[in-house]
């Protein structure tokens, strides 16, 4: 990496975290838990928010900021009742689409992991539901 690269650049730029979040989503719209948690006419948007996310973190465009002002991600996802089995379930999809970017792209595994960390602590901070909605009694 040269002094006027960051890890966006690195990675593949858009390209690269267009493929994960697209892959991502196509697997969150038909899961039993996650798919329900979003409205079913924003799967577009919450993409291309997601997308603008990671790219802005990881040193790409402001696109996210310019839009939508700060993260502040707990805020945002206060409405949505999200437990250990659906941080989990996030989880489980987002390491799916990881795999599929490093076979299909060429992430090298210490790129693919430093995504997989940021991604490990996200799911993490997002918990705010105990007990969890998602649980079977």
């Amino acid at each position: 990496m040269t002094t006027s690269e960051n890890f966006y650049d690195t990675v593949g730029g858009e390209e690269t975290f267009s493929f994960i979040v697209h892959r991502f989503y196509e697997q969150v719209r038909t899961d039993d838990i996650l798919g329900p948690m979003y409205p079913p006419d924003d799967f577009d948007g919450a993409e291309q928010r997601l997308k603008m996310f990671l790219s802005q973190y990881w040193g790409g465009p402001k696109d996210y900021q310019e839009q939508r002002g700060h993260p502040r991600l707990r805020m945002r996802h206060a409405n949505y009742p999200i437990g250990v089995t659906a941080a989990k379930r996030w989880l489980t999809l987002m390491s799916s689409a990881l795999d599929d970017a490093q076979e299909q792209l060429s992430l090298t595994d210490e790129q693919r992991e430093a995504i997989w960390e940021h991604m490990l602590r996200a799911a993490d901070m997002l918990i705010n539901s105990n007990p969890d909605p998602h649980d079977q009694p």
